[in-house]
């Protein structure tokens, strides 16, 4: 993300016009799409299985193959959506900012504690990730990528989205910059994000570390 652009849109929004902008709409078909796949992919695996050992029992390890497809495939791909945010403290985060100077960072964090709310800024402080609630849902922003809460809580949008600045940015002046991108123009930041998982939010929560389900449970917590 960078940071020109014109009132109320993004300016990388605003590059991508030959791409459809999010929606409700398109949020409720990316769902569905999302959950045909993943019923496509356990139809396809397990079919077979059944199908070996109806003919032959002894045909067991073929068909335990075809199960373990179609068990695998699913977590990979929420594995991947769970790896899209990178919380502020994290082990990746950490990678990044090696020699980093920490008082840019801690100055870094006051700044973006003024942008966020006191709930909101305890909340960063414990997972790592700020809780922005928004038109389309509950969105959990890290220095890079986002996980956006669909009102009910159940189902989860992971999404690749990073800000178009030098990697020697402290982590939370990265966060900061989405945070004021999302605030600027939602659609338009899911539009120019790229999605990378959709799926039931018990199945991404599994696939995160401890500190991130803190932030996910209290998004799901605030759009039950």
């Amino acid at each position: 993300m960078s940071e020109a652009a014109l009132p109320g849109r993004l300016a990388e929004a605003q590059a991508l016009a030959w791409r459809e902008g999010a929606s409700e709409r398109t949020l409720r078909r990316d769902g569905r799409r999302w959950s045909a796949w993943t019923a496509w992919v356990l139809l396809v695996f397990t079919t077979p299985g059944v199908v070996l050992l109806a003919i032959e029992p002894l045909a067991l390890p073929a068909a335990l193959i075809c199960f373990a497809h179609a068990y695998a495939v699913p977590r990979i791909q929420a594995a991947r959506g769970a790896r899209a945010p990178v919380p502020i403290g994290s082990a990746r985060s950490a990678a990044r900012l090696d020699g980093a100077d920490p008082r840019a960072e801690r100055v870094a964090l006051g700044l973006l504690g003024d942008l966020v709310a006191h709930d909101a800024r305890e909340l960063v402080a414990r997972s790592g990730l700020v809780v922005e609630r928004g038109r389309l849902g509950a969105w959990l922003l890290g220095e890079q990528g986002a996980l956006l809460v669909r009102p009910g809580g159940r189902r989860v949008f992971s999404w690749c989205v990073r800000i178009a600045q030098p990697e020697e940015l402290p982590a939370a002046d990265r966060v900061a910059h989405l945070l004021l991108a999302l605030r600027e123009d939602e659609e338009g930041f899911a539009t120019v994000a790229n999605l990378q998982f959709s799926g039931a939010a018990w199945r991404l929560r599994r696939r995160l570390d401890a500190r991130s389900r803190v932030a996910l449970d209290a998004a799901r917590a605030g759009m039950a």
